[in-house]
């Protein structure tokens, strides 16, 4: 796999920042290290790689140069979208379980959907959102989207599959999207039964302890069985997979479908997490995905929405405080790239729509 292509962790990525903060010639250059050796319209292919990555990050620009580019782009994420969308219906009507890589953000067809909501190509868009919906509909008893695989790839599945609750790779990653588009007026038939359905199930799973209002990053048939999820307390306070995430996908389905309630629920779990010392403690490098970086991201979004305005500016002093040892190289998602648009970027861009913060 080629990583220049990758908006993860190789030149994609670097050009979105260059081109989110103005530096032509650095993104003209990344963009010209992306594009080296083609774009991928494989099996492979995401939000994240390939002609989906690409399309993205050149949706940000209207420099004619790039005009073919984005073009090209545009009709390789179209072609991997209808391939995995037939997958993807092929697999519901068998009655099968899915990996969460069908559906998710970073693999999946949630992030084949916030491309596309980027290319403003609705038609295809909301063939996604019908798929979404589908997605959400019981299967033997269990959530549609209750997967047969491990939520670690290096280890084997629970026994009978679990349930992924991270914005990167479960389901509040396809509940931040029907949000966004129903606030979009973007809609299909279903909508708002499907994010109804994903709410009440993150309702019965919300714990609380004592300064906290968390969720479980997964659940497994144990923990249906015994009534509580084996974590025990919040875990990382990450945009990948923790409160934060979570909590701003639960503020972007209030605001889409007008529910206070929830509003200041999700906004009260964000509140108390990023207050806590003890959750806070457990980020230990800068990066988007698991570190600092994601928490101001999220942060920046949802303290914007809120109902009750709050600063930011003890979090932008934790991220500038944090330890960079990890950010070995300039991956946007893991290194310095990431970082530094989180540092960078305002809430008048949308670079962040990758994270489904927007």
């Amino acid at each position: 796999m080629t990583t220049g292509q990758s908006l993860a962790d190789g030149a994609a990525g670097v050009a979105l920042l260059h081109l989110e903060t103005g530096n032509w010639p650095a993104a003209h250059a990344a963009l010209r290290d992306a594009t080296a050796n083609g774009v991928s319209i494989s099996d492979g292919a995401s939000l994240y790689y390939g002609a989906p990555a690409l399309a993205f990050v050149l949706a940000s620009t209207s420099h004619p140069g790039l005009a073919r580019a984005r073009a090209v782009a545009a009709s390789g994420t179209a072609t991997v979208t209808r391939r995995r969308l037939n997958a993807a219906h092929r697999r519901l009507d068998a009655r099968l379980r899915p990996h969460y890589a069908e559906y998710d953000l970073i693999r999946g067809l949630t992030g084949l959907g916030v491309a596309l909501r980027r290319l403003g190509d609705h038609d295809l868009l909301r063939q996604v959102l019908d798929y979404l919906v589908r997605l959400t509909e019981p299967l033997h008893g269990l959530p549609g989207w209750w997967c047969a695989n491990s939520p670690d790839r290096n280890q084997p599945p629970p026994p009978g599959g679990h349930a992924n609750h991270g914005m990167a790779h479960g389901i509040t990653g396809p509940l931040a999207l029907l949000a966004l588009t129903l606030s979009d007026r973007i809609t299909v038939t279903g909508h708002t039964d499907a994010i109804h359905r994903i709410c009440r199930w993150l309702d019965s799973w919300q714990q609380h302890s004592t300064d906290a209002t968390w969720w479980p990053q997964t659940l497994t048939l144990a923990d249906l069985h015994h009534g509580t999820p084996a974590q025990r307390q919040p875990l990382r306070p990450s945009w990948c997979y923790g409160t934060p995430g979570i909590a701003r996908a639960q503020q972007l389905a209030a605001l889409a479908l007008r529910d206070t309630i929830r509003q200041r629920r999700a906004e009260a779990a964000f509140t108390a997490c990023v207050a806590d010392p003890a959750q806070t403690r457990r980020l230990n490098d800068r990066s988007l995905c698991h570190g600092t970086a994601g928490l101001l991201a999220t942060g920046r979004r949802i303290t914007a929405d809120a109902l009750i305005p709050t600063s930011l500016t003890p979090l932008t002093r934790l991220h500038q405080n944090a330890n960079p040892a990890k950010e070995e190289g300039t991956g946007f998602l893991d290194g310095a790239t990431g970082s530094a648009l989180a540092t960078a970027a305002a809430t008048s861009t949308s670079w962040d729509a990758c994270l489904l913060l927007t």
